[in-house]
């Protein structure tokens, strides 16, 4: 037996619930072997109301450790939080020549709980470096506007104007996440291929307890590509698979609440419908 081979450029989540860990527990979870190659190491101090700490590892490292997992032969690679220009460059080289068309693009701007961009010149180079090789690419509302160079949209016709826009730039489908920020009835993700809109809707879930759950929703995509999905049928799985786990969600602590990343596995998964829009 063979299993296909996922691989995270991404930051450590040293609470568990976020980054490559949560990475590793969806690639698991979908059945695909899951490498790593790390960024940065993010702690919490508990001290301090749960503040967050960053700390880059060196470059030469983050080279080292890609070098590695792309001798194996990847199906397909995910980004997250890549913390400097530089970092963001290195990864993008190392993808142009990793021999995979299955490439998602977390563009990772702030740690959550956190408002404070983690390096602005970081959106230039996600658009040099990243998003010409994107096969998806997952921004949430914030994260939309600043690549799209427009203001944080708030309608899904503002979605749909960002979308263009970062599609533009190279993203082959881009898939903008309102989820429960948008003034709608339904959790709505919008899904943009370059010639079709769809709004990809669940029920919204009373719950703060989301920690992880756009890198768990990328994973996912991730995960359904090396495993040979379509890439819209693996972004509403995905969208299946991070629905369950916020709704299974649980306080580890006073401070935060990660998603539970087995929860579509043990306890089903909400319906997600698709509408042309």
């Amino acid at each position: 037996m063979s299993l296909k081979k996922t691989l995270t450029i991404a930051g450590s989540d040293t609470s568990g619930g976020a980054g490559i860990q949560a990475d590793l527990k969806t690639f698991q979870e979908h059945g695909t072997y899951g490498m790593t190659a790390l960024t940065v190491v993010v702690t919490m101090d508990p001290d301090k109301h749960w503040a967050h700490g960053v700390y880059s590892l060196p470059v030469e490292v983050l080279d080292a450790q890609i070098k590695t997992a792309l001798s194996t032969g990847v199906d397909a690679i995910k980004t997250g939080m890549l913390a400097t220009e530089e970092v963001i460059k290195t990864a993008g080289e190392a993808i142009k020549n990793a021999g995979t068309t299955n490439v998602v693009i977390d563009p990772v701007m702030v740690c959550k709980g956190e408002d404070e961009v983690l390096n602005p010149g970081n959106t230039e180079a996600m658009i040099t470096y990243l998003l010409p090789h994107a096969t998806v690419t997952t921004p949430n509302l914030f994260e939309a506007g600043q690549l799209a160079g427009m203001k944080t949209p708030q309608t899904i016709e503002e979605m749909k104007q960002a979308a263009q826009k970062i599609h533009a730039l190279g993203a082959k489908t881009v898939v903008i996440k309102g989820g429960r920020a948008l003034p709608t009835d339904k959790a709505l993700d919008l899904f943009y291929d370059g010639t079709t809109f769809y709004a990809l809707e669940t029920e919204k879930i009373a719950s703060t307890y989301n920690h992880g759950a756009g890198c768990t929703f990328a994973a996912s995509i991730t995960a359904n590509l090396a495993n040979g999905m379509t890439v819209k049928d693996a972004v509403v799985e995905a969208k299946e698979f991070v629905a369950a786990a916020i709704a299974k969600g649980w306080a580890l602590n006073k401070y935060v609440g990660p998603v539970m990343h087995g929860a579509k596995s043990r306890y089903g998964a909400p319906t997600v419908t698709i509408r042309e829009i």
